[in-house]
């Protein structure tokens, strides 16, 4: 299976599935990855690791999404992961690609327009909850409301702050997309 990585900073999610196609714990080949951030530690990793990799963003085309679309086109990708991609995907890509996203919440909580990163975590720690997690699901034109592949929990502390809450969830993170590519494979 190829796949194409959207990324906007890090891509965090991307070491996650490269290490399992390392490993022969999936097979899968990455084959592009697409930022719309010239300064994303993402890209630096795609040089290091010889991945083909690409800048997209309005500064360079005029339509972002139909370049997208003609480079995954290109590298025939069956699968495209959204590893903290932070723009909205067109219903064209969401229509045409098979698209999958990891949120850092158990959607349908705190899920939508602004709520990523740790805008979410401090809602979830405002709003006292005891459990959290992290949920891999498909991507349509509408923000977090694909069909669910798979959802990963975990318990809250009672002193949980931010930061913790979310170091914790960057690691169930790792495991719980590596496992709904196993299931989607």
């Amino acid at each position: 299976m190829k796949i194409a990585i959207l990324a906007s900073h890090n891509g965090s999610g991307f070491e996650a599935l490269y290490d399992a196609s390392k490993s022969k714990r999936l097979d899968i080949e990455i084959v592009v990855i697409i930022s719309n951030n010239t300064d994303a530690k993402i890209l630096q990793k795609a040089n290091l690791y010889n991945i083909d990799n690409f800048i997209v963003n309005k500064n360079l085309y005029d339509d972002v999404d139909s370049k997208i679309e003609q480079l995954l086109q290109e590298y025939k990708c069956d699968y495209i992961f959204l590893s903290g991609y932070m723009k909205k995907i067109s219903p064209s890509l969401a229509n045409n690609f098979k698209i999958i996203n990891s949120h850092p919440a158990l959607l349908p909580k705190y899920g939508g327009a602004g709520m990523y990163g740790r805008f979410v975590h401090e809602a979830v720690i405002k709003n006292k909850e005891k459990i959290s997690g992290v949920t891999i699901h498909e991507v349509n034109e509408n923000y977090d409301e694909g069909k669910i592949i798979l959802q990963k929990t975990l318990s809250l502390q009672s002193d949980e702050s931010v930061n913790s809450l979310e170091s914790k969830i960057k690691n169930l993170e790792q495991e719980a997309i590596v496992e709904a590519f196993e299931k989607l494979l």
